[in-house]
C-alpha cells in the first residue's frame, strides 16, 4: 500500500474490553524490577560508508575494519546493552543505497560495538549506518 493511500485512511483504536486494562497494569507492575537502571543512557552513532564517525551522542570513535566492518566506540562499558542499527545515510537528504547490518558487542573491547553492513544479497559492503545502544 502506497504511503499517500495509508494516510488517507482513518484508523480508530477500539476500545479495550473490561478488564484488559487492569490485566495490563499488573503485568506491567510484575516485571517491575526488570527494566533499565536509573543510570542507564541512549547513544547513538551516525557513521559514514568509510567509517567515519559524523556525530553521535557518547560516542567517542568509530573506524572501517574492512569492507562492511565497522567498529564504533563509545565513552562507557556496554557489554550489557541493547543495541540496534539500521543503514541510513550520515546526512539528511536522500536514501541509503539497499542493504542489511548487524550489530554485536565488540570482542575484547568493552565499551565498543561491531557492525557489518551488506548489500541486498548479503555480500559484504560499504554501508553508512545509524547505531543506538541502550546502556
Amino acid at each position: 500500500m502506497s504511503s499517500a493511500r495509508a494516510r488517507g485512511r482513518s484508523w480508530v483504536q477500539p476500545v479495550p474490553e473490561e478488564g484488559v486494562t487492569d490485566r495490563a497494569d499488573a503485568e506491567q507492575t510484575s516485571c517491575a524490577g526488570a527494566g533499565m537502571p536509573l543510570t542507564a543512557r541512549v547513544l547513538f552513532a551516525v557513521v559514514n560508508a568509510q567509517g567515519v564517525l559524523v556525530r553521535g551522542l557518547g560516542a567517542a570513535t568509530a573506524n572501517r575494519l574492512g569492507t562492511g566492518m565497522y567498529q564504533v566506540v563509545f565513552d562507557q562499558d556496554v557489554t550489557g546493552a541493547s543495541c540496534v542499527g539500521t543503514v541510513g545515510l550520515a546526512g539528511s537528504n536522500g536514501l541509503a543505497p539497499a542493504g542489511q547490518i548487524t550489530v554485536a558487542g565488540r570482542t575484547g573491547i568493552p565499551n565498543a560495538i561491531f557492525v557489518t553492513t551488506h548489500d541486498s544479497a548479503g555480500v559484504s559492503a560499504d554501508r553508512p549506518f545509524h547505531l543506538a545502544v541502550h546502556a
